[in-house]
């Protein structure tokens, strides 16, 4: 078994998704608007997720910028976001069930959606799911 089937199975890295090198996802959804969560990674490496703190909706936000905060029992941890845009929906459940971000990180656990500024040119400093298999798999070993 190579490396990256070994991380593969430790680690769920979606296809068609974008990646930053803090561990956020970004998926470009059919109406041009964009869904932001963390990775399986970062959830594995925070453990119970306990609190969420969560932009405004209408807020304006730069490509890796923070946009809220994650606290586990173990730490607190930044949550940026891959694409700059307008904040055009949060997940008010991840408020009452932070829990979501562990359970299911790339589906109920979204964080944010948003209306990209500049989607073109913000995909050029992200990575894909092979360019992040291997960030994770340097981080890892």
């Amino acid at each position: 078994m190579e490396e990256g089937e070994e991380l593969s199975e430790e680690y769920s890295i979606p296809e068609g998704l974008y990646y930053t090198e803090e561990h956020e996802w970004a998926k470009v959804d059919e109406d041009g608007t964009v869904t932001v969560g963390i990775t399986d990674y970062a959830q594995k490496q925070l453990h119970e997720i306990v609190y969420v703190e969560l932009p405004d909706v209408g807020a304006e936000v730069e490509q890796l910028s923070i946009i809220g905060a994650v606290e586990s029992v173990k730490a607190v941890s930044d949550m940026n976001c891959p694409v700059g845009g307008v904040v055009t929906e949060v997940n008010d459940e991840l408020l009452d069930s932070p829990e979501l971000l562990n359970d299911d990180p790339y589906g109920e656990g979204w964080i944010v959606k948003l209306k990209p500024s500049d989607l073109e040119g913000d995909k050029v400093r992200l990575m894909d799911a092979e360019a992040y298999r291997k960030h994770v798999a340097e981080a890892v070993h």
